[in-house]
């Protein structure tokens, strides 16, 4: 009788050393299945930096960049136009010494 019951004890502790090794190895797989979610569950990461807000000492900046910038096209304008005005007068008056000149006055 202890023959079939030694045979028994080892059985017994070799289900319990196989359900220990079971249990560790479904935990790794449990611990393997969690790692491939996390990346899932995270929003997918963009290739470039993001700028953070501007503050509004920038903002004012800009501003007074675009205004003196506009300030400066406006000036230039009106150079250009002036030079235009001295342009065709000078012409006017180049054509009227042009024309005494051919009728010899």
């Amino acid at each position: 009788m202890s023959d079939p019951l030694a045979k028994a004890e080892a059985a017994a502790a070799e289900a319990a050393v196989n359900t220990a090794a079971v249990q560790v190895a479904l935990a790794a797989v449990e611990l393997a299945k969690l790692a491939q979610q996390k990346p899932a569950e995270q929003p997918a990461a963009c290739g470039h930096q993001h700028r953070q807000n501007r503050s509004s000492g920038e903002w004012l900046g800009i501003g007074a960049a675009v205004c003196v910038g506009g300030v400066g096209i406006a000036f230039a304008s009106m150079a250009i136009a002036i030079c235009g005005i001295a342009v065709s007068i000078l012409a006017l008056v180049l054509r009227s010494i042009w024309k005494d000149i051919q009728k010899g006055h």
